[in-house]
């Protein structure tokens, strides 16, 4: 099936962004995504025509939610544009990304993984909680595993954790597992909470700082004023905008801005190597 899309959306960009982990790109330039149980390819044809595998009814039942395609980007990089020198340069560069709407249970344990973690160490982390604990699904060009949800990983050792090579955030997920299936944590109920209950309940996690918490929250939630503050946006601060954050300027896009920035910095990253 063929989908027109107008707004902002580059397939590669996404993929590179640092918020999804289990895509893949497959050499004719199609993009596989993966969320729940739904798989996507997906591949640009030029004239903002992408090929999709899937049928309209999953499209929008699924995948338009995820590609967050109920918000104008084309809108928001207007609206913000020319605030601050850097972050023109920031969104000019990244113009494509998009927020995905992702699951809230994985990318809470995606971002408790992801601590110190390179992307594809993080990635290789995840591939192998699925491998081993998330349950198949069969597509035409391959059998995948999906993420494995707090029942699959009920009966999970804190030791059988550790074989996915979590290291010490091998505890963190193992916490997040039992307050999830004990109900602690309701991360469904979250969804029609304020960002700050949001915030706030996420960091009951044992290893679940600010950081972790927006993180899930806007890339799970599709809160998009808040702002995950990594290693990397914390040398665009020091490094590109005097030691001043630029963050107050976009308020409820803020979230949206840091994706751009976080995407700069990542594919600028020799010059902090050199």
């Amino acid at each position: 099936m063929l989908i027109e899309i107008e707004d902002d959306f580059d397939l590669q960009k996404i993929a590179l962004s640092g918020q999804c982990f289990r895509v893949r790109q497959f050499d004719d330039g199609t993009y596989r995504f993966v969320t729940g149980d739904s798989c996507i390819y997906i591949k640009n044809m030029g004239n903002q025509l992408f090929s999709v595998s899937s049928d309209m009814d999953e499209w929008n039942h699924v995948w338009r939610r995820y590609f967050d395609f109920d918000r104008c980007y084309r809108d928001i990089f207007d609206k913000e544009y020319n605030k601050h020198l850097f972050v023109d340069e920031a969104m000019q560069f990244g113009r494509g990304l998009r927020i995905l709407r992702q699951e809230p249970w994985e990318m809470l344990v995606t971002f408790i993984i992801s601590q110190r973690k390179s992307i594809p160490a993080i990635a290789t982390a995840v591939e192998a909680l699925a491998t081993q604990y998330g349950h198949c699904i069969q597509t035409d060009l391959e059998v995948l595993r999906t993420f494995p949800t707090p029942h699959e990983l009920k009966s999970v050792t804190q030791e059988d954790l550790e074989k996915c090579k979590l290291g010490y955030r091998t505890a963190y997920v193992f916490d997040a597992i039992q307050k999830v299936l004990s109900g602690v944590l309701d991360l469904q109920c979250l969804a029609e909470k304020d960002d700050e209950y949001i915030l706030e309940s996420l960091q009951q996690v044992h290893g679940v700082g600010k950081k972790v918490a927006n993180c899930v929250s806007l890339f799970a939630y599709g809160r998009i004023s808040c702002v995950p503050v990594d290693v990397w946006i914390s040398r665009a601060i020091e490094n590109e905008c005097r030691g001043i954050s630029p963050f107050h300027l976009f308020n409820e896009n803020a979230g949206i801005i840091q994706q751009y920035i976080f995407y700069y910095e990542k594919c600028h990253q020799h010059r902090y190597l050199s």
